[in-house]
């Protein structure tokens, strides 16, 4: 049987590492590992060179060199939806903190210690809670920006908060789609979204073309007067300089942010957490099992679900298959007749194919009813455009 060693940086949640049996070596120092499981640390490729998959237990993949990982045939996971209701939870809840003054309030009733009788404070307090008085979010507009799982469900929970709730995603994924509540608008222009809320909540990945994504021009500018600007998803995306233009010139009322700078901290008109959003502990147990479960299925069987690199492809290999074959290539014509032609030229008798494609980088799956020898899979490696190749055993030689 074939042990697979996997290493772990940060802490994992035990219900995820639990689910790694005795084909596994799980170790924190493992210095050759063919899995990773991951949170927020850095990852270097260069270091793991028989590396063949990293699984991020949780939704943002920034900390991995995703482009780097790809031309070495190194697969990536996260775990899309996990820690969405964690998410979810806390806009709302600092959203309401700063709609009610709540931080305020509570440094008042701090300071009320000095006097020393129940009836000075409540006269203190009958004088002084005007100065707090707030609004509710019910009857406001809130426009979602990036409608993936935690999208949806700031936007789904936005209508049981009594508001408007209008939706916007360039790229939208029907399977998150059909999650989202007919109540909410879908918008078809960025513009026309920001241009009517009241709060808007940003939730889309950090890439490269999203690094600033918020910004005074096509986005600050759309905004009407007097918003709240609500970033949960990561800093980067957010233009700092921009943001704090808004708030002086009175575009922005105020910003709530997860992602503490020092430009950001200590500003009057800015709610600052420490990057909570999937803080807690049921969403680490979530981030953790999907995680670990997608990097099992990928060791073991070669499936992919809910990759950001390579193509999600899952098929279950009947008891007669013998040895399965997976080949990562560039997407280009003539590959899977390439592939074909070469086992088909050392008699190795093909029970299944399956192939699928992202568009940059092609994914084979051939089901064998023999073993495939090293010689061959090398010669496989070997053409062009072919990445990386691997053999299954499901029966011993």
């Amino acid at each position: 049987m074939q042990l697979f060693r996997i290493k772990t940086m940060n802490a994992i949640a035990p219900e995820g590492l639990a689910l790694l049996t005795d084909r596994y070596i799980v170790d924190p120092e493992e210095s050759d590992p063919e899995g990773l499981v991951v949170r927020s640390s850095q990852v270097d490729l260069n270091l793991f060179p028989n590396l063949l998959g990293v699984a991020r237990a949780g939704a943002g993949v920034n900390n991995i060199p995703v482009d780097e990982a790809s031309e070495k045939g190194i697969c990536v996971f996260n775990a899309p939806g996990a820690n969405a209701n964690a998410v979810v939870e806390l806009v709302y809840t600092t959203l309401g903190i700063w709609l009610r003054n709540v931080e305020k309030s509570i440094s008042f009733c701090k300071d009320l210690n000095k006097l020393k009788d129940d009836d000075s404070i409540n006269i203190e307090v009958e004088a002084q809670k005007k100065k707090f008085k707030g609004e509710e979010m019910a009857g406001k507009t809130l426009a979602v920006v990036g409608l993936g799982k935690i999208g949806v469900g700031v936007a789904n929970a936005g209508l049981h908060h009594g508001m408007k709730v209008i939706g916007f995603d360039p790229f939208p994924a029907m399977d998150n789609i059909h999650g989202l509540s007919p109540e909410v608008t879908l918008s078809r222009s960025r513009k026309e979204a920001l241009g009517q809320a009241d709060f808007i909540s940003v939730h889309i990945p950090l890439n490269k073309n999203t690094r600033g994504y918020v910004t005074q021009k096509d986005f600050l500018e759309f905004v009407k007067d007097d918003a709240i600007l609500i970033n949960y998803a990561r800093g980067p995306i957010v233009d700092e300089d921009a943001v704090l233009a808004a708030l002086a010139s009175g575009k922005l009322r105020g910003h709530i942010s997860d992602f503490p700078s020092v430009k950001f901290i200590g500003h009057e008109k800015i709610i600052v957490t420490p990057h909570l959003g999937a803080s807690t502990s049921e969403s680490e147990e979530n981030c953790a099992v999907m995680a670990v479960r997608e990097l099992k299925s990928y060791l073991e069987y070669g499936n992919i679900v809910h990759s950001v690199n390579f193509p999600n492809i899952e098929t279950i290999p009947t008891v007669d298959v013998h040895t399965r074959l997976t080949v990562i290539n560039r997407d280009q014509p003539g590959m899977i007749g390439l592939v074909t032609n070469i086992l088909g030229a050392h008699h190795i008798n093909i029970m299944n194919y399956t192939n699928k494609s992202n568009g940059t980088l092609g994914y084979n799956i051939i089901d064998c009813a023999g073993p495939v020898p090293a010689s061959v899979e090398k010669e496989i490696c070997q053409q062009e455009g072919v990445l990386r190749t691997r053999s299954i055993a499901f029966h011993e030689a």
